[in-house]
């Protein structure tokens, strides 16, 4: 298969339909003006700046339409998108810059702080401010321009390299290939019965696979139209999805418990809306039966950024029904239950979630070791445990590891760990994901000091201000003499759990 051109396709078909508006700037493209741009500016990335297939191209910017050029631009040349989190700090972006290694880096110029001094920044060999292809978008967009699309490159090579947290720590850069990015459009469609007529609001951050992959891609393939906004806002998201007559919307329990507490709540009509498609972590039943009496129908999934995203589906009519499940397997997509052993479990019981199917990405950027972990004769291995019921649905048991998720974004522990541990007053410490009404779960550290050494849950905190995002740095700190070991040595994070839950009625900072 020949990776395929979406965007000049549907600038043929449906020139003059708007296939994004960016709220905020209040600008639309049509398909013909995303493919007009798109060709100016991968004519000046091959041509001028000498970019050739497999050349990284990151982008650190709030959601735009620019993301959307870009796409079109990597779909045309083979070039490899690598949208950074810019909620990060500059040293954690630093490692994503080193490793990717860019040729080229687009840039708002509101992030320029974040990055001016990081010598990983400076030794990329070209810089683009957002703002500048801002300037080409309104100087272009109606210009007939013409590119020749490249094709030396084939399904298996990569369009996006999106990072996700490692759990040893280390960020890891999933490849996202151009196969995957068809099949997962395909799998989305055939579930959520996607046609060129749907609308839909965006407000996921494209750093994410679920902000490109959940609704814009598999948009764009089917020639349908979305609103792009840069941040999640309740009130705003409500009143867009009855401005824009939406007729489904993404988004994690989190941002549907906000939404439903907004004062628009009652105000908005959402009649075309025909279902909100929810993921991330399972949604409590008082949440699905509120928006079921706003007569808006919950569908839940399951995903991750090295498989689809788009995995599982529960239909609507079973969310009441099925609460706590992920449904069933998408289309194209086979899956097996294992043991420790790798043989497949019964019905009812427990084991590991394992995938094979054209979504399966083919390993990690620079991390062969990862990829042999993770992929094993064509099965991706997802460390999630799961249970099937007699119907065929699927429940999730156990999180990846240690793994929690918080206000949407996963959290390693890991990684906090590892950090913590630089402190010279640190001699142990374990951080777990512990609930929180606001934001699902956040992060508690538990940490023993060394003998003789003294230092303030405020200190802490300031430590860690810029070297980790903030919503990774945890909400509560206990100091404790000893950190509870399993029989083998290893930190049981299972008594910390409890230990937290035993005490949520005392003072935890």
């Amino acid at each position: 298969m020949i990776p395929y051109d979406w965007i000049s396709k549907w600038a043929i078909y449906y020139p003059d339909k708007i296939a994004i508006k960016e709220y905020e700037s209040n600008r639309t493209l049509t398909y013909s003006q995303i493919n007009n741009v798109a060709n100016f500016l991968a004519s000046k990335f091959i041509n001028d700046l000498k970019l050739t297939p497999s050349d990284r191209v990151v982008i650190l910017a709030e959601n735009s339409l620019e993301h959307i050029i870009l796409f079109s631009v990597c779909q045309k040349t083979g070039l490899i998108l690598v949208p950074l989190n810019y909620r990060l700090a500059p040293r954690e972006i630093d490692y994503q810059l080193l490793d990717s290694n860019p040729s080229l880096i687009i840039i708002e110029k509101k992030f320029y702080e974040k990055v001016y001094e990081l010598e990983s920044f400076y030794k990329t060999k070209h810089k683009i401010y957002i703002e500048e292809i801002a300037e080409i978008i309104e100087n272009e967009k109606n210009t007939l321009n013409k590119f020749n699309p490249i094709e030396t490159f084939d399904e298996n090579h990569p369009i996006f390299i999106l990072y996700t947290s490692g759990t040893t720590g280390t960020p890891k850069g999933a490849l996202y290939t151009h196969k995957m990015l068809f099949w997962n459009s395909i799998n989305t469609a055939l579930r959520l019965d996607i046609t060129s007529d749907d609308k839909s609001i965006s407000c996921t951050p494209m750093f994410h696979t679920g902000g490109w992959n959940v609704i814009p891609t598999p948009f764009l393939h089917h020639g349908a139209y979305f609103c792009l906004t840069k941040k999640f806002d309740p009130d705003l998201i409500l009143q867009l999805l009855e401005e824009e007559k939406a007729t489904m919307f993404m988004a994690v329990p989190t941002m549907l418990s906000f939404m439903a507490q907004s004062k628009e709540f009652d105000k908005v009509n959402l009649n075309t809306v025909k279902f909100f498609i929810v993921g991330g972590e399972p949604m409590p039943l008082p949440l699905i039966e509120v928006w079921h009496k706003k007569d808006v129908p919950i569908r839940q999934g399951y995903g991750l950024t090295e498989v689809g995203p788009s995995v599982t589906s529960l239909h609507q009519n079973d969310a009441i029904r099925k609460m706590g499940s992920i449904g069933k397997i998408n289309f194209y997509l086979k899956y097996r239950i294992v043991d420790e052993r790798g043989k497949d479990v019964k019905t009812g019981e427990t084991g590991e979630l394992i995938l094979k199917g054209p979504t399966v990405t083919t390993g990690y950027w620079n991390n062969q070791q990862a990829t042999n972990e993770n992929i094993k004769d064509g099965w991706f291995y997802t460390g999630d445990l799961v249970c099937e019921d007699e119907e065929g649905f699927l429940f999730i048991v156990d999180r990846k590891k240690n793994m929690f998720i918080s206000g949407g974004e996963n959290v390693y522990p890991a990684e906090i760990e590892r950090l913590l541990y630089t402190h010279p007053c640190i001699e142990e410490v374990a951080v777990i994901g512990v609930p929180d009404e606001k934001w699902g779960e956040v992060g508690k550290a538990f940490i023993k000091l060394k003998e003789g050494k003294s230092i303030t849950v405020e200190e802490l905190r300031n430590f860690m201000e810029g070297n980790l995002a903030r919503y990774k740095i945890p909400k509560y700190f206990e100091f404790v003499n000893q950190i509870p070991k399993t029989e083998t040595g290893k930190i049981d994070k299972k008594v910390l759990l409890k230990l937290h839950l035993q005490s949520t009625n005392q003072s935890l900072k």
